[in-house]
């Protein structure tokens, strides 16, 4: 009998790549569904057989457990979440914590194998790194934004309530890849407005931008899901190429604003602050799910660090199964080929 994984977000960026994933690797996928309906590429794993459709919402315990369903799955892939740079806190704590405390509770009562959960490597903070692995990284003590300070949270969450055995916790950096619906397109809509590529800062847009291909954080939740040297663990989700801030910019330009030139300026630090704290606590003051404009302080602290970590633990998650992980140029292929159809 084929396994069953059950995995919430299911109809987000990084849920549906799951989904397809693992239902490629032959298991029987449960799909939470929260409302808004399902994309495409879910529906046709649904009309294939590989996947049940369940609804649900992860911050209401009673429909949640309706949901994952009597025999439990053997692993929960945990996807959903507010991932965003403004809102209210509240908002934050009732997705990205509480849902937490639900599924790692149904976990450990229903006897789940694996609890794989989607962290970030914000988690770290916003700083200058120089491809530190996790063995040598703690979380921050000071998060900026309520999407790290709940993303800690929960995994504290997870080591306190389930044994090392039960879970994974996977840390990707910015996720990219066709059919991005936040990072890319936010980038775009600000390089189409714009006549230059704005820096902050000394870095002057030479630091590195900690890219993740959306296919190699699926394949990284399915091999953490399966073997079993990721439990227990915090793995980093990154592309192995370094791409600095100035490069990324002029490749997204490339490929969608083509023959466009596009100036590189340099603007101070604080500058580039004062103007993303208005932007964000409007958008937050309105409780916005995106920036009402761009940059917001979080971006602007973001692309004006070197967010430069160690992918060492999930190449080892790779070379065990003899998987090569996606290349930024195969990405960036798809990307063109995504807008050509």
């Amino acid at each position: 009998m084929k396994p069953r994984v059950f995995i919430t977000g299911a109809g987000g960026f990084i849920g549906r790549h799951s989904a397809q994933e693992f239902a490629r690797r032959g298991w029987r996928v449960g799909a939470l569904q929260h409302r808004s309906p399902m994309p495409p590429e879910i529906g046709a794993l649904e009309r294939d057989g590989c996947l049940e459709t369940h609804p649900g919402d992860v911050t209401d315990p009673a429909s949640l457990q309706e949901a994952i369903g009597n025999p439990p799955p053997r692993a929960i892939v945990h996807c959903a979440g507010r991932a965003t740079d403004v809102g209210r806190r509240r908002e934050f704590r009732q997705t990205n914590l509480d849902a937490v405390e639900h599924l790692v509770r149904l976990c450990r009562e229903c006897e789940v194998d694996r609890f794989v959960f989607v962290s970030t490597t914000d988690v770290y903070g916003i700083g200058d790194f120089h491809g530190e692995g996790e063995e040598e990284l703690l979380p921050t003590t000071a998060p900026a934004n309520p999407y790290p300070e709940f993303k800690i949270a929960a995994e504290a969450c997870i080591r306190a309530g389930l044994p090392p055995d039960r879970y994974s916790i996977l840390r990707p950096g910015a996720v990219w890849g066709p059919g991005d619906p936040t990072l890319t397109p936010r980038i775009v809509a600000f390089l189409r407005a714009s006549p230059w590529i704005v820096h902050f800062g000394p870095w002057r847009g030479r630091n590195r931008w900690p890219l993740a291909h959306v296919r190699n954080v699926a394949a990284a939740l399915y091999l953490a899901t399966v073997q079993p040297e990721a439990a227990g663990t915090a793995i980093n989700v990154l592309d192995s190429e370094t791409t600095t801030v100035e490069e990324w910019y002029r490749l997204l330009a490339d490929i969608y604003l083509p023959g466009k030139r596009c100036r590189g300026v340099v603007l101070p630090l604080w500058l580039g602050l004062a103007f993303g704290r208005a932007v964000s606590g409007i958008s937050t003051f309105l409780n916005l799910r995106r920036p009402f404009l761009d940059p917001s302080c979080y971006a602007v602290r973001s692309v004006s660090a070197n967010l430069d970590f160690s992918n060492a633990r999930m190449l080892e998650l790779f070379q065990r199964a003899r998987l090569t992980p996606v290349s930024r140029e195969q990405g960036l292929q798809e990307l063109r080929r995504s807008i050509e159809h």
